[in-house]
């Protein structure tokens, strides 16, 4: 089963996006500049977090189908010998 690319991809991002904020926050920037950084680090965390959410559902995919094919495969010589 396919994980959920969006969902996961929204958490990170918003948590990236309050992490980034506070730190903005300590570190005595400005509220709009903290924000800025904080909103495009947040799309960055959102592209990498779907990027590799998508990875790992194809990784996956493609070990199942494999594990399909090779249990077939060995269906098949059995069933021959």
């Amino acid at each position: 089963m396919p994980l959920n690319a969006r969902q996961i991809a929204v958490s990170i991002s918003v948590i990236c996006f309050f992490a980034i904020s506070f730190i903005g926050w300590f570190s005595d920037l400005t509220p709009f500049t903290s924000c800025k950084r904080a909103i495009a680090g947040a799309l960055l965390a959102y592209l990498a977090a779907a990027c590799a959410v998508k990875a790992v559902n194809a990784i996956l995919t493609n070990a199942m189908i494999t594990k399909h094919l090779n249990k077939q495969k060995e269906q098949r010589s059995a069933g021959t010998d």
